[in-house]
């Protein structure tokens, strides 16, 4: 399945452009997908997404740098996916200004809902900053009555190390967005998002 053709179906199903989201653009089998690490926000500069064909985008060395930190050697977005994992935003436009829009987090629920369903096998799914915890809260909530995981800011992140999140039968890690300078100005995001990569791994091999 090309992820970037359906989700461009999805999105104009539900009157969305296409042409103004930062879509994943990868080749994968739904049914070979266990994690979904889920980041906050598409950067306003598209060179920059994990997808991007320039040579060497932010959010793809962030990742890479960040699954290395933690011991899984990867080179590329296509050693992450046939890991099992997959990568995507919450949002798929970049934030105008320091905190999302609200009524673009409603326009796009619908779409990261769809994307969630194409995949039937998942084990776990990492939430990665404040917006995508919300997101998910939100369709979990509408689904099962209950969030997916605690919510609040993603800074709480350290005093939920050791309380276990499920959506159903999925395992719901709440963790910090994976991308930006946040995790050089504040280098212990980067060592707690490694360790929930140690732990997402070590969910997805059991």
């Amino acid at each position: 399945m090309n992820i970037k053709a359906c989700l461009t179906q999805i999105a104009a199903q539900n009157s969305l452009s296409a042409e103004s989201l930062q879509l994943p653009d990868c080749e994968l089998d739904p049914a070979a997908i266990k994690v979904i690490m889920i980041n906050e926000v598409v950067p306003k500069k598209t060179d920059d997404w994990f997808y991007s064909e320039t040579n060497d985008p932010e959010n793809r060395r962030n990742a890479l740098g960040l699954f290395e930190g933690a011991g899984v050697p990867v080179k590329c977005m296509r050693d992450i996916l046939e890991l099992g994992i997959y990568i995507t935003a919450a949002l798929k436009t970049p934030k105008e200004g320091y905190t999302a829009d609200p009524e673009v987090i409603k326009t796009q629920l619908p779409l990261l809902e769809a994307e969630l369903a194409l995949f039937p096998n998942l084990k776990l799914v990492m939430l990665m900053g404040d917006v995508a915890i919300k997101m998910v809260n939100v369709i979990a909530k509408d689904k099962t009555k209950k969030n997916a995981c605690q919510s609040g800011s993603a800074g709480r992140r350290r005093h939920w190390a050791n309380e276990e999140f499920y959506w159903g039968d999925v395992r719901v890690f709440p963790s910090y967005i994976m991308t930006g300078k946040n995790l050089l100005i504040e280098p212990f995001k980067r060592d707690t998002i490694m360790e929930d990569i140690k732990k997402m791994m070590e969910v997805i091999k059991a």
